[in-house]
């Protein structure tokens, strides 16, 4: 515990951690610093243009090596309409390859700062450097509520520290009045009117003015009818503020999902489609062994567990939680780029991991309806695989929303036949509204299996599978992979439509997918993606040679 002791109204603090305190939090990710005491019944609040407050000023420094989390604790005195922080810091320059100073922000209200618990009041990472929260409104990112009295916590995390710390400054202010009514909250409906069992366009990770991104709701909802989308998950970093800003936005033509990009400190994982208002926490690693209870807060809220960005480079991007409890795995985020290419190479490795080990000789999936079969989701048993998905990423112009964007085969435009597409892989991934494809497997016998399904064969039977492309460039080229590798490459028509047909046999495929390809922008290396399959999936029948 830091020990230093604040002064009058309007007079400063300095909060410098001291070593002994660091060391004694480090373990914990968090340090709790000295409290703000505005509770004192002797002094009177001041008076100006914005009605009575009263404001402290902190100042402190955090040296390398502090904490994930370092806490202000605020005491709150009865009669607060409103509290606001606004705060800043220092950002030296450092040499060529060495880290400078990052510092996020968010609330924390009287009930607590424990992980999970239910006094989060919002984040803005380090996207803004004021914020307030009253009864009836709130600073995008942070929840409106009442200020009850009690200790707040304004939470400060130091991204990255420079060599020679990283000195802030935190100014709080509380006003004081009457209180006003909480709105109650008008969230999204789950279904939409949709045509029916179709094709459904949607991007699940983009960003508003509620994290770092710089569009209001509506202009996020106005751009993803640009581009041609069906659905839209409100993946904001770390808060749920969000989901109450799309009133008059949805629509008979566009779905809203409400979900959060959980953004920690060893990488970023969309919820996909949980229920409003659901808050998942961020604030651990991957050696805290804690991301399954929050992966299963997702499921149990009817989202999907979607890793963001796996092999992103930026500091804290790179997914270091692995696979297990993922539903599904972004491998195409925004505009391709090298590590959207290794994270399609460890999609692809993933599928061949989960080919060695199904066992279906016991099932006719040939005559098991796959459209109502989650194949996908059996709990860790044989044949368990982990959709692609692919999305925008978008924050601000020129960010194009749905691009790229996920194309679901679901029986509804509604939240659960939508997530329920994803979940089972029937999916597959494009630039643009533009392009469409089909995609599918038959066995010459009456068997066919799509995108997502399996098709079940004698180990020497020729399957023909055959893929359908329209608007796509005119200089795109197709790709087959299977298990083994590349096994087709061919050129489009000029026109950018055309039908590829190519044969193979179970024990030949386990599985096989498509690429559609821009040519390479650098020799020797693949180009960048128009659009990208799911696979679908050869099996052996009983009595066959494997």
């Amino acid at each position: 515990m830091n020990t230093a002791r604040n002064t009058a109204v309007n007079t400063s603090t300095n909060t410098t951690v001291n070593r002994r305190g660091l060391l004694a939090a480090t373990a914990a990710t968090g340090l709790t610093l000295a409290p703000v005491n505005f509770a004192r019944a002797e002094e009177r609040p001041g008076t100006g243009p914005e009605g009575p407050h009263r404001t402290r000023t902190v100042r402190g420094t955090l040296p390398v090596g502090s904490p994930d989390y370092v806490y202000l604790p605020v005491e709150v005195p009865r009669g607060v309409a409103e509290f606001a922080v606004s705060y800043t810091y220092g950002k030296p320059p450092v040499p060529p390859g060495v880290q400078g100073n990052a510092l996020d922000i968010g609330l924390f209200d009287e009930r607590g700062t424990a992980l999970g618990g239910r006094g989060f009041r919002g984040w803005s990472g380090g996207a803004r450097t004021a914020f307030f929260v009253r009864s009836d409104t709130a600073t995008p990112g942070y929840l409106p509520g009442p200020v009850r009295p009690g200790t707040w916590h304004i939470a400060l995390a130091p991204y990255t520290v420079a060599p020679e710390g990283l000195p802030y400054e935190v100014t709080v202010t509380l006003r004081f009045g009457e209180t006003a009514s909480t709105p109650a909250p008008v969230y999204p409906p789950e279904r939409a009117r949709g045509r029916g069992r179709a094709w459904y366009r949607g991007d699940c990770h983009v960003h508003s003015v509620h994290s770092d991104g710089r569009r209001t709701p509506a202009e996020v909802a106005a751009a993803a009818r640009a581009a041609g989308l069906d659905f839209i998950n409100s993946s904001e970093h770390n808060t749920t503020s969000a989901h109450t800003a799309w009133e008059g936005l949805w629509g008979d033509d566009l779905l809203i999902l409400t979900g959060e990009e959980i953004t920690t400190r060893n990488g970023h994982v969309l919820a996909v489609g949980t229920d409003p208002g659901v808050f998942v926490d961020w604030r651990y690693r991957a050696r805290d062994n804690r991301f399954g209870r929050y992966a299963h807060q997702i499921r149990r809220a009817g989202g999907l567990v979607v890793p963001a960005h796996p092999h992103a480079t930026c500091i804290g991007c790179n997914w270091k939680f692995g696979l297990a409890e993922a539903d599904a795995v972004e491998v195409w985020n925004g505009p391709w780029t090298p590590d959207d290419e290794v994270a399609l190479a460890e999609w692809d490795n993933a599928l061949v991991a989960s080919v060695q080990k199904t066992d279906v000789r016991n099932t006719d999936v040939r005559n098991t309806d796959v459209r109502n079969t989650d194949v996908r989701n059996a709990d860790d048993g044989p044949g368990r695989w982990l959709p692609a998905m692919g999305n925008s990423d978008a924050h601000r112009e020129p960010d194009r929303l749905g691009h790229p964007q996920t194309v679901v085969l679901a029986e509804s435009l509604s939240r659960r036949a939508i997530l329920a597409g994803i979940r089972a892989g029937r999916s597959y991934l494009a630039e643009s509204a533009d392009l469409t494809l089909s995609f599918a497997a038959t066995d010459g016998r009456g068997g066919h299996a799509g995108i997502g399904e399996r098709l079940r064969a004698a180990a020497d039977a020729p399957v023909t599978v055959r893929l359908e492309v329209s608007g796509a460039a005119a200089d795109c080229t197709v790709r087959l992979v299977t298990d083994q590798g590349v096994l087709l490459t061919t050129p489009l028509p000029a026109a950018g439509a055309g039908v590829v047909e190519w044969r193979t046999t179970p024990a030949h495929a386990a599985y096989v997918r498509a690429e559609v390809r821009h040519p390479p922008a650098v020799p020797g290396l693949p180009g960048a993606f128009a659009a990208l399959t799911n696979p679908v999936f050869l099996d052996v029948a009983a009595g066959t040679a494997d």
